[in-house]
């Protein structure tokens, strides 16, 4: 814990609610409605040589997500676009993360909060690999979540909800005090879903194979590689994966804007080896998201 460096107390601005401010100073009340309702979506991005790679997706799924939860981010998507590239540059970044939030604000404590103030705030740091290096290249351990994804019926499964990653964490740190990297989370009818913060693809006999996203996030940069394995033409199949099926793969990785693309040696009791089509599309991604490599290629 001596070697954290506590989030609250950096040098840096944030933006917030329109304007640059003092990072230590970008605070929120006691009080505000998100902390105890949970009434709050966000997005993680990354930038690569400067440039927010697929910003405008990422933008357009945070203000669907606040629709989802019933409020109104009151930017456009052109002045978050904005506002983000403009935190990227006035913290003189150039590889980082990128974190826009929102919230329901303070004016109203209860369930019913319609008259709460939103808020939008965008933070950028440094951060890089999701796991530590000497684990992604050789593939992570992963093991076997208790929780589950829940119906759509449920739970709003299709915005990147605060409220949503509650199992996660629970997931992560149970995986981690056992001495694996994440945990590969069941939906509520049994089948493979996603890990704690990534989703799931499965290569067997040169296909890849990946969970139907109905009542988890379709990720960004699922979607991304999905695209770049088609255009290597690679066959790509959607389809219901059940746990007894996890044996029967060779390889397998997964995916998000923190995981970017990072193979698995094994879930639970099954083993895998990082092969050719994890390799491929691995270079292919870090291709595709810095722009100086994108220059150099055209």
């Amino acid at each position: 814990m001596a070697d954290l460096i506590p989030y609250h107390d950096r040098d840096g601005l944030i933006w917030m609610d329109g304007a640059m401010v003092p990072w230590r100073d970008a605070k929120v009340h006691l009080l505000t409605h998100a902390l105890h309702y949970a009434s709050s979506v966000f997005e993680g991005e990354r930038a690569y040589d400067g440039e927010i790679f697929k910003l405008r997706e990422h933008t357009e799924r945070l203000i669907e997500s606040a629709r989802i939860l019933d409020f109104t981010i009151p930017y456009s998507a052109e002045e978050i676009d904005q506002a983000c590239r403009d935190v990227v540059k006035a913290n003189n970044l150039s590889d980082c993360y990128v974190r826009p939030v929102a919230w329901r604000g303070s004016e109203q404590m209860g369930v019913s909060a319609q008259q709460a103030k939103i808020h939008l705030a965008i933070a950028a740091w440094d951060w890089g690999s999701y796991f530590p290096m000497e684990q992604r290249l050789k593939g992570i351990r992963i093991t076997h979540a208790q929780y589950r994804r829940p119906d759509s019926a449920c739970a709003p499964s299709k915005a990147k909800a605060a409220g949503l990653y509650m199992i996660c964490t629970i997931e992560k740190h149970r995986a981690e005090r056992q001495g694996y990297s994440d945990a590969l989370m069941l939906d509520y009818r049994g089948r493979v879903a996603e890990c704690t913060g990534a989703n799931l693809f499965l290569i067997k006999d040169g296909v890849i194979h990946s969970p139907v996203p109905d009542c988890f996030l379709d990720g960004i940069t699922r979607r991304t590689v999905i695209d770049l394995a088609k255009a290597r033409g690679i066959e790509v199949i959607d389809r219901v994966i059940m746990p007894e099926e996890l044996g029967s793969f060779s390889e397998c990785f997964i995916t998000g804007t923190a995981a970017e693309i990072t193979p698995v040696s094994e879930i639970g009791e099954h083993r895998y080896k990082p092969g050719a089509i994890t390799e491929t599309l691995l270079g292919d991604y870090m291709n595709l998201v810095r722009p100086k490599a994108r220059v150099a290629a055209e």
